[in-house]
């Protein structure tokens, strides 16, 4: 059991600005736990802490947004949105982004590609809910190559926040 953490730093990540509204209002948070899980539909899920303002968003609205970022997103941009609330910043209007198909923002710097999705299921799994998203648009914004958590801590030297998916004491 010692080594479980190096286990679980063994697991394939990538790095993603997950986004969502709320009303008028707009908010996105930096997330490592994006996948797809059917290919028609298709449908992808994302792990949100229930704390955090994007849950609020997400639980509200229906849908979300997957900013996928690429190596050269700067650690300014990742500390502001994976270490910074909404509920104190307006991260959104630091940076480049235009309003998708769902109404969701999508970041357009640093960004390769993105997807957005409605909620069609979630799942409680204790201090986190996992969005199931039927896929209902996206597309590619750039070349570049996607920015992994492994690279985000090897190369920029970033940390894990400890309301993330994959935080370990």
């Amino acid at each position: 059991m010692t080594n479980i953490k190096v286990g679980l730093h063994k697991i394939n990540y990538g790095m993603y600005v997950v986004s969502s509204k709320k009303g008028d209002k707009i908010n996105g948070q930096i997330a490592n736990t994006v996948f797809q899980l059917t290919p028609k539909p298709v449908q992808i899920a994302t792990s949100i802490n229930k704390e955090n303002l994007t849950y609020e968003y997400i639980k509200d609205s229906g849908v979300f947004a997957v900013s996928i970022l690429s190596t050269e997103a700067p650690f300014k941009l990742i500390g502001l949105f994976g270490f910074r609330s909404g509920r104190d910043v307006d991260k959104f209007s630091q940076v480049k982004y235009r309003i998708g198909t769902t109404g969701a923002p999508i970041l357009e710097e640093y960004t390769i590609a993105y997807l957005e999705a409605k909620v069609v299921k979630e799942v409680d799994v204790g201090s986190h809910v996992l969005f199931v998203g039927e896929v209902v648009d996206g597309d590619s914004l750039g070349e570049g190559e996607p920015m992994t958590y492994d690279y985000y801590h090897r190369v920029v030297k970033g940390k894990t926040p400890k309301k993330a998916a994959t935080y370990q004491e």
